[in-house]
């Protein structure tokens, strides 16, 4: 059995306004269909945070979904490196003469040191 407990209205555009105290207005409204079980379990741990259930719920869907975001724009970011990486190291350039120069003083320094 479902409990719907907010008046059903549905608005497309979602405006913000703000009053004379500097506040905010809240113009977007957001509804859900949700078991008498949530909406116990959900009135608890507003009760538990000193929140109204409004409150608790929004702040709750606000945190997940900002989290969901994060996540999803680091794994992008990450195919996104390794694809460079990958590239990098697929087409890597020649190796300028500081490099090769670099290269001769390393295999003299190591041959001494195995010689040793």
């Amino acid at each position: 059995m479902a409990v719907h407990w907010v008046r059903q209205e549905t608005r497309t555009k979602a405006s913000t306004k703000t009053d004379t105290d500097g506040q905010t207005s809240k113009s977007a409204r957001f509804e859900a269909r949700i078991t008498a079980e949530q909406k116990s379990l959900f009135l608890k741990a507003a009760t538990l945070t000193g929140r109204s259930l409004t409150d608790f719920v929004v702040a709750s869907a606000q945190e997940a979904a900002t989290r969901t975001v994060q996540q999803h724009e680091a794994m992008t970011l990450s195919i996104r490196g390794r694809k460079a990486f990958v590239a990098a190291l697929l087409q890597a350039p020649a190796p300028g003469a500081r490099l090769r120069k670099a290269a001769q003083r390393y295999k003299r320094h190591a041959a001494a040191t195995d010689a040793d």
